[in-house]
């Protein structure tokens, strides 16, 4: 930490993002004056103000509070999301204030302590909160920096000391080659993000950078098929570290976990799906490996919670299921409708849909499709722009002719409760990556009143 003891105030411009606000709270709780600036107020920033950090909703220079204005013992963190006409940022810039990227920083505090990083290109935050779960449940002095908020919690950073990071390493704008990780896990490898990368190639090339970060005296697990060589995880198959003996009983997996050297039996674990059971192992292996009691893991594992949106249960009643899920890949989607369907048999599913970012929606239009189809009914929802400006031809619309499902529409945001009260379907799936999780909340209440 002694590259931030010069260090009093910290500004980040996109506060409210996932691992913005992840980094403020923990300036923050190293007493450090922390503030920030986001376009919208949402329940994450509200969470952070309720912690007693300032932040403004005005893209303005006079918003700023004048603790910020001097650039002395001030550091300005922001995210690449940002536009570059940002009033604040520029202003930052012409004034010469020291500027650093969110992954910049995430990598500084990282150096010269023992590392776990989890990256892929799903599976990562779900991985890297049981594995911060796992470590403080049997232990550890653990600090972990989440990109998801754990239900154990209700936060998106684990503080129990600082022997040991844990944080997820993002492939986003490369940022995961700012860390330093002594452990790591590569949990997929989809084609994503080609905004950034342009060719699936090139973002192959990254995780391999990411993987040769590793010291020799290190250690890489990966999914098992994955072009990488390092331990394998994997779901009743030949990996080093395997499930076996798998059966479901009243929404919970059983499972004993072969590894190369010891064999866990009769553990157990909530979350549904067979992407988030290989999410546990991946964790499990890593903790393993670091050293933690492996006569503790079981019950650590099996008082895992979750982390919210993703496969959350937001309302149950004896008529209707709401399910709310981060999913914004054809491939988490995918996921998400294995689950639904182990999960809940024979039951008609209405899934409702925002994709997030116009290029992603070109890149693999066709794959959402496929992934969609297999919903009893589908709801799209206009894109999400999030960074992007609109392209050409490339829109909800032209999306949903490529659904081939009957039983499809493009709705507004305002329609939702309507086209539900309308739908015979009795599970219901809320999945993107976008604002639809402000959406979820209000069907939530609505089916409460019902109630």
């Amino acid at each position: 930490m002694d590259q931030f003891k010069n260090i009093q105030n910290l500004y980040f411009i996109g506060i409210g993002g996932i691992g913005m606000s992840a980094l403020a709270r923990y300036f923050n709780s190293l007493g450090k004056q922390v503030a920030g600036y986001d376009k919208t107020p949402t329940s994450l920033t509200r969470s952070l103000e309720e912690e007693g950090i300032q932040i403004v909703y005005k893209d303005e220079i006079e918003t700023i509070p004048s603790v910020f204005i001097k650039p002395e013992n001030t550091l300005i963190v922001y995210t690449p999301a940002i536009p570059k006409d940002s009033k604040q940022y520029n202003y930052f810039i012409q004034q010469e204030f020291e500027l650093k990227k969110r992954a910049v920083v995430l990598g500084m505090i990282t150096k010269g302590v023992f590392t776990l990083a989890v990256a892929g290109t799903h599976g990562k935050t779900t991985t890297t909160a049981i594995l911060g779960h796992l470590l403080k449940e049997t232990g550890a002095k653990v600090t972990a920096f989440l990109g998801g908020i754990s239900e154990d919690i209700q936060s998106n950073l684990i503080l129990n000391g600082n022997e040991v990071m844990v944080v997820e390493a993002d492939e986003f704008d490369r940022s995961f080659l700012n860390l330093s990780p002594n452990i790591a896990a590569i949990t997929s490898m989809d084609a994503d993000h080609l905004d950034i990368y342009g060719a699936p190639e090139k973002l192959i090339e990254s995780f391999n950078d990411f993987a040769a970060l590793i010291p020799e005296n290190g250690k890489l697990f990966v999914k098992n098929g994955l072009p990488l060589n390092g331990e394998t995880i994997g779901i009743e198959d030949n990996a080093d570290y395997s499930a076996q003996n798998i059966t479901v009983k009243n929404g919970t997996y059983h499972f004993d976990l072969i590894t190369p050297t010891i064999i866990l039996e009769g553990l157990k674990f909530s979350l549904p799906g067979k992407h988030n059971l290989l999410n546990a192992i991946t964790a499990l292996a890593i903790a393993i490996h670091f050293g933690s009691p492996t006569n503790e893991l079981a019950r650590a594992l099996y008082s895992f919670k979750g982390v919210k949106r993703r496969f959350t249960y937001r309302f149950e009643s004896d008529t209707r299921i709401l399910i709310d899920d981060y999913a914004h890949h054809p491939a988490e989607i995918a996921a998400v409708h294995q689950a639904v369907r182990e999960m809940h048999p024979n039951k008609k599913v209405i899934a409702f849909f925002q994709p997030h970012l116009f290029s992603r929606t070109k890149d693999f239009a066709d794959d959402f499709a496929v992934s969609l189809s297999k919903f009893d009914e589908v709801r799209l929802l206009d894109i999400y722009p999030a960074r992007e400006l609109p392209m050409e031809g490339i829109t909800s619309e032209w999306l949903l002719q490529k659904i081939k499902n009957p039983n499809k529409k493009l709705i507004e945001k305002d329609q939702i409760i309507k086209e539900l009260d309308q739908s015979e379907s009795p599970v219901i799936v809320m999945m993107g990556a976008g604002d639809i999780g402000e959406e979820i909340i209000k069907v939530e209440k609505h089916f409460k009143d019902e109630n």
